[in-house]
């Protein structure tokens, strides 16, 4: 089970900049100043934006603990966090 967690470390490493990626590529396509849709304003993109890359960093973080072996040995009890 800890190899998993380990291989899950590395996916979510790898995920999260391409997430960033994803969503200024979309954004760059989407915005338009002559568009009427609520997608082609820029305003919601930057939004969008500011909400999911301090996630995505979260995301690197959680993996790079996740490979380095950080949740090997899990508490089952609250007398183990001690």
């Amino acid at each position: 089970m800890n190899t998993v967690k380990r291989y899950f470390g590395i996916i979510f490493i790898l995920l999260a900049p391409f997430i960033i990626y994803q969503l200024i590529s979309g954004a760059v396509q989407h915005i338009n100043a002559k568009g009427t849709k609520d997608i082609n304003n820029p305003i919601i993109w930057f939004i969008i934006i500011g909400i999911f890359i301090p996630i995505a960093i979260g995301l690197v973080i959680f993996g790079w603990y996740a490979f380095k072996g950080e949740y090997d040995h899990l508490p089952e009890k609250s007398n183990d966090l001690e």
